[in-house]
């Protein structure tokens, strides 16, 4: 499937999609663009930056490079399986057990978007709960998000279903060669039936068999959260390749970006836990100093999520 069956779903959404020289760039609101297909390591020149940012009024652009010599692999990097296979010998021990158990408990297979739709908002309510975030759109406005897909190739749900109920569910998409585990959300009820263990380990053995996938993309270091938070999927057999993670900003922009307006952001930030913007801003403003060789420290609101919990987030697109 190609990058552009993936705009077409954004597009529909109503984010702003741009094409360039180097990539795909989306925008849900803000003027702030990411690139994708996101596993791609790109190297925007200075007149391909000055489009974006002049041109489609850009006010910030976030994407990936190659990474640079002596980078910290823990700063930046994207959750990749592109093993030859994958079976319980990938696994940490305790991932092992875990994965063995949810089996045991639960049944992973394919579902329909319709169903997804129909039976996934009380996960997506939980999970949110969960996570302490802040609920800023309806059951009818996300339903529609993922209906937008229903005719879309490439798109795929999965489901570990316990007694004929949704445990957990997994939003996958193929493009470029690549598998992406898009959302995945799940419900306290039967977090102790290991329902994200069960459900990742299936999807990614599926996946990573079939011929055409070079790997699998689990997402990437989040701007607003510490690197604990994808310590499940590591467990899981997946790795961090590190990358240059690479925060532009409108030239108008760039002289109010500094330590103090960082300080600023990271104080509204720590009074508003559930506000995701000003934890992305946060990040936005972290990783930009960071290039330029300041030095900076993680937010100390981070939250770790623990694999007990089962927060496995994919690219969180939402």
């Amino acid at each position: 499937m190609t990058p552009e069956i993936y705009a077409e779903w954004l597009r529909r959404q109503g984010q702003r999609v741009i094409r360039t020289e180097s990539s795909y760039w989306h925008s849900e609101g803000m003027r702030v663009f990411q690139a994708f297909p996101y596993h791609w390591l790109i190297a925007p020149g200075a007149e391909e930056l000055r489009e974006l940012t002049f041109r489609h009024h850009a006010l910030a652009l976030r994407y990936s490079m190659a990474a640079r010599a002596g980078l910290n692999p823990d700063d930046c990097y994207h959750v990749v399986y592109t093993g030859d296979d994958y079976d319980f010998d990938t696994l940490s021990a305790n991932a092992r057990n875990n994965v063995r158990r949810g089996l045991k408990n639960c049944k992973v297979f394919p579902i329909s978007i319709e169903r997804y739709v129909e039976d996934g908002w009380p996960l997506r309510l939980n999970t949110l709960a969960r996570q302490q975030r802040q609920i800023k759109e309806s059951k009818q406005d996300w339903g529609r998000r993922y209906s937008l897909a229903s005719d879309l190739a490439g798109f795929e749900v999965w489901a570990a279903e316990v007694d004929n109920r949704l445990g957990a569910t997994l939003v996958t998409f193929q493009m470029d060669g690549w598998a992406y585990m898009l959302y995945q959300q799940s419900h306290i009820d039967y977090l102790r039936e290991h329902v994200n263990n069960a459900l990742s380990f299936a999807v990614t053995q599926t996946l990573i068999r079939r011929s055409h996938i070079r790997g699998i993309f689990y997402g990437m270091r989040s701007l607003d959260a510490p690197a604990s938070v994808d310590e499940f999927k590591f467990r899981m057999g997946y790795e961090a390749k590190a990358i240059t993670q690479r925060i532009a900003f409108h030239p108008c922009v760039g002289p109010l970006i500094n330590q103090y307006t960082h300080q600023a952001t990271r104080y509204l930030s720590a009074q508003s836990p559930g506000s995701r913007f000003l934890a992305k801003a946060e990040g936005m403003l972290r990783y930009s100093l960071a290039g330029r060789n300041i030095s900076l420290k993680a937010p100390d609101t981070a939250r770790a999520v623990p694999e007990s919990k089962g927060e496995c987030q994919g690219m969180n697109l939402d």
